[in-house]
């Protein structure tokens, strides 16, 4: 009984992640490009054709790329015949880095909302007096007295965070019905270095067939 409650806590945690959407925001994707051509890689899957980039740890949004330490990203995009649709899901997609003998499925955006960072963002300097300098405005050293704590580290305002928040998820990958061509962001749980990743599979398996797209580095 224990085991069967922790495991509904888990699918309803995910359900919610999946389903989170912020106030006056709506996830919209990513406008596709012209042509699957114009993207890393490609395959095909029955009638439709997947194409994506993979961007490592970046965010790309409508406006300033964001970036988060514990995901990677891929941005795919859908395209098919004059007037095609397609249910869409991100769930229809894992990676395999490397070789893994395991793919790793993809991740509700709602899980990296909270991971994001702006490189864009400059916390505001330290007050008059604070880090490391006495109030005299002479060094201390660097690091204040022996035993002082750490000074907390600047936390972005919570407006600009939550606005930060919206242009990733207004990017990511719509769900459900769509017209194609159509766009967005599917996210991965990889916290190591886009440096390491020698190879990757991009595998998709939805209702337009299965499709594995392949990026080397």
């Amino acid at each position: 009984m224990r085991y069967s409650t922790i495991l509904l806590i888990g699918v309803f945690g995910a359900a919610s992640a999946w389903a989170q959407v912020a106030p006056g925001k709506e996830v919209q994707g990513r406008p596709a490009r012209p042509s699957p051509a114009d993207y890393q890689a490609k395959a095909v899957a029955g009638t439709v054709t997947i194409a994506a980039d993979f961007v490592g740890h970046s965010v790309p949004t409508d406006q300033n790329p964001l970036t988060t330490e514990d995901y990677v990203v891929a941005e795919v995009a859908f395209f098919g015949p004059d007037g095609a649709r397609l249910t869409l899901a991100a769930s229809e997609f894992s990676i395999r880095i490397n070789g893994k003998k395991t793919p790793t499925p993809s991740q509700p955006y709602g899980f990296v909302l909270k991971t994001l960072k702006d490189p864009e963002w400059v916390p505001p300097a330290p007050p008059e007096g604070s880090g490391g300098k006495s109030k005299g405005g002479l060094s201390s050293g660097g690091g204040g007295a022996a035993g002082d704590p750490k000074p907390a580290e600047p936390k972005m305002p919570f407006p600009l965070k939550r606005l930060m928040e919206q242009k990733a998820q207004k990017s990511a990958l719509p769900e459900g019905d769509r017209a194609l061509p159509q766009g967005g962001l599917v996210f991965f749980s990889y916290r190591g270095k886009d440096s390491g990743i020698k190879q990757l599979e991009l595998i998709y398996e939805g209702p337009a067939g299965k499709a594995v797209l392949t990026f080397e580095f």
